[in-house]
């Protein structure tokens, strides 16, 4: 693939920067948009880059934090890189396992890059525990124990997307920081125990509760809220400092998000520049998903890479990707810093990647885009009440990290069974460049499961070079009217009701409106039936387990209550409400036989030089063996797990379906070795050294989205040299 035009392989999409104005808020009651009017506006927008007069000086640049591994993302500014060079593209292939550790506390996804500092690992357990390692015998040394949740949420799960180890000060002692359900945890690294003096206890409450990594700017700690917000923490007393909210409601910023406000979550990580004193976070899609009735306008800060002030939690800028966000498309990886060379001139930058396939790259003290980015006028909605963008992203620099729109020629040829059964399928749904959804009609576009995803990049410090991994799986996604009212508080809830929140509430939602991956269970009488749900609860499905709890009465009470049957207390409906809908949940199009349905690769590692914006290779990442089996050329494969580069000429890279570690030349995108793991990596690997000894060590754990034949585990496996 090398030398093709991206743009020819890929296809379109973009990014949005902050000059444009807000959609309009329509009256409620609103009707449909009207398309000839939208017909009338330019095709094509463009954003300026920044000019040279408007660039920063690029800032000394300290390698110390390259030769260790203190926090998941390897440094503050989420590079991922290490500087050393034992393990090189010349010995690589004699790379071999020094030792696996197993936790013993049960199995489950773990999407946690573990740190090593001082010779020792620290990493989460499938038990909610926090252990430490020998790192080069993987001996343990100490296990803290978190309190267990009666029912665990995603949030809950230990350092569920990173932690980070701080050196402590001349007054204050060393801490590991990670989060866990509602809390901010400081633990001894040397004893394993809680710190007393940071919070009650040695931990401190997060109204938004925890997922990622943060970061630490002299006595802050700066932290995202997986349902949304910014968080200052004094990393001595584990007292809150300040709050950013990611929902903006001023006129400074001018973007309504209607009476009923969702979230803009803060799950995809964050940086930050030591030098400047600024964070730069990652926020998600605006909630709730695929509909945007009750949240009109762009959302900010939805869909963008925020900059604000580390100390004080100010605002700097953002940058937003897609606008009032109607699929899902993240901005969903940690933002990478990166010094690029421009006109002549070094310039610190700082990336954006993105669900849509979106690679943005900022000009790190303004936020204002190093190339010119180009906006395409965005197609109206048939759905009564929603108001879409008039502009959504189309850059041509830099290049597409993968397509966001999907097309009836790009139907996978993998058989003529295959491709017949995908192809009857696509007659019947809607696709094209951000087509917003039709009621009742499926609609196909490359988001969900494509482009970048939470695992992020990792930066070539010396190059400039990116590396990313990205999927390419067509979402198939439902939207259906919702006319289903909730009971009157005043009224007792149904047996059903209370059936459902013991058993169901915690990953579908208070409210049934879905949470994560988890779909919403609003509508669900529209898509299935009492025998399909009773299935479902007898056997359960991917994430979800059997229940065999309920008797046959009590799962009678809850379907009841979930096809919306007798249910005490209902309201009659509003005349001239605004329209409510909901979705069908996270589909995807595939043939016959499961496979996706679009042309291969499914799964690549990408490399752009971000000098000047483009791709330099792409390769597929992953291999489905029995279609090897079959003839078939590498296909790549779904892969969640991200990659991690290092000085001695590699790209180190697990997240596969086949449960494979691999390394790749940097420069090539040449496999040179791989190693089967007991269970798919689920998480970037990390690089350290240990009395002169190079180590490569990957969690792997399987399950999630990826799975993996050997299901779930609680491994973690370093490699070393002979």
């Amino acid at each position: 693939m090398r030398g093709r035009s991206l743009r020819t392989w890929l296809g379109g999409l973009a990014v949005v920067g902050g000059a444009l104005s807000a959609a309009p808020s329509p009256s409620v009651g609103a009707g449909v948009e009207d398309a000839a009017a939208r017909a009338l506006l330019p095709e094509f927008k463009t954003l300026p880059a920044i000019t040279e007069a408007e660039m920063s000086p690029a800032a000394p640049l300290d390698w110390t934090p390259f030769k260790g591994w203190a926090r998941s993302q390897g440094d503050n500014g989420s590079r991922r890189y290490s500087s050393l060079t034992q393990i090189n593209r010349g010995n690589v292939a004699s790379l071999r396992a020094a030792w696996t550790y197993r936790s013993g506390d049960g199995a489950a996804n773990i999407q946690c890059t573990p740190v090593v500092v001082n010779g020792v690992l620290y990493a989460p357990t499938p038990g909610l525990a926090l252990v430490a390692v020998d790192a080069s015998t993987g001996a343990e040394k100490w296990r803290f124990q978190v309190p267990k949740p009666e029912r665990m949420r995603n949030e809950d799960a230990v350092a569920r997307r990173g932690l980070v180890y701080w050196p402590g000060d001349a007054e204050n002692a060393p801490r590991l920081l990670f989060g866990s359900g509602d809390w901010i945890y400081a633990v001894d690294p040397e004893s394993g125990k809680a710190l007393p003096g940071f919070g009650t206890s040695g931990r401190t409450g997060i109204s938004k509760g925890a997922t990622i990594s943060g970061v630490v700017y002299k006595h802050v700690y700066v932290v995202g809220g997986v349902r949304g917000g910014v968080f200052g923490y004094d990393v001595r007393d584990g007292r809150l400092l300040w709050e950013f909210s990611t929902v903006a409601r001023d006129e400074k910023t001018g973007a309504a998000w209607g009476p009923d406000a969702g979230s803009a979550d803060c799950w995809g990580g964050m940086s930050l520049d030591d030098a400047r004193g600024m964070v730069f976070v990652a926020v998600g899609a605006p909630r709730p998903d695929m509909v945007g009735v009750v949240r009109l306008g762009d959302n900010l800060y939805s869909n963008c890479v925020l900059a604000l002030d580390a100390l004080s939690g100010a605002y700097r800028w953002h940058f937003q990707d897609v606008r009032h966000d109607l699929w899902d498309l993240d901005v969903c990886g940690p933002p990478n810093l990166v010094t690029v060379e421009r006109g002549g001139r070094k310039v610190d930058a700082v990336t954006g990647l993105a669900k849509a396939g979106t690679l943005l790259l900022l000009e790190r003290a303004t936020g204002k885009p190093i190339f010119p980015f180009r906006l395409r006028r965005a197609p109206v909605s048939r759905l009564p009440g929603e108001v879409t963008a008039e502009y959504q992203p189309d850059p041509e620099l830099p290049e597409l990290i993968s397509r966001m729109e999907f097309h009836a020629g790009l139907v996978t040829k993998r058989s003529a069974e295959a491709t017949d059964f995908v192809r009857r399928v696509v007659e019947h749904c809607n696709y094209g460049f951000f087509e917003p959804f039709q009621e009742g009609k499926p609609t196909l576009f490359i988001g969900t499961r494509g482009g970048a995803e939470w695992s992020g990049g990792a930066i070539d410090v010396p190059t400039g070079r990116l590396y990313v991994t990205s999927n390419r799986w067509v979402s198939k996604i439902t939207v259906v009217t919702n006319d289903e009212r909730e009971r009157d508080p005043k009224t007792p809830p149904s047996a059903g009701e209370k059936h459902y929140v013991t058993h169901c509430a915690v990953c579908h939602g208070q409210k049934r409106e879905g949470v994560g991956v988890a779909p919403p269970l609003v509508g669900l009488k529209a898509r299935l039936k009492d025998a399909d749900v009773l299935g479902l609860l007898r056997t359960g499905k991917g994430l979800m387990p059997p229940n065999v709890v309920l008797s046959e009465v009590e799962r009678g009470e809850l379907l009841d209550y979930l096809f919306r049957r007798n249910q005490p207390g209902v309201p009659a409906a509003e005349p001239g409400a605004v329209p409510k809908y909901t979705f069908g949940g996270f589909q995807f199009l595939v043939d016959h036989e499961g496979y996706p349905g679009i042309e291969p690769p499914w799964g690549l590692l990408n490399c752009f030089d971000l000098n000047t914006g483009k791709a330099l290779w792409r390769v597929p990442l992953g291999e489905l063996e029995e279609l090897t089996k079959q003839g078939v050329p590498k296909t790549g494969s779904q892969n969640l797990g991200g990659a991690t580069v290092t000085a001695g000429g590699l790209v180190f890279v697990a997240g596969t379906q086949d449960e494979k570690l691999r390394a790749f030349d940097a420069d090539t995108g040449r496999e040179l070795w791989e190693a089967k793991l007991p269970f798919a990596g689920t998480s970037a690997p990390a690089v350290y050294e240990v009395e002169g000894k190079q180590f490569v060590v990957v969690t792997a754990t399987g399950g999630g989205r990826v799975g993996g034949k050997s299901g779930m585990g609680d491994a973690y496996v370093a490699f070393c040299l002979p």
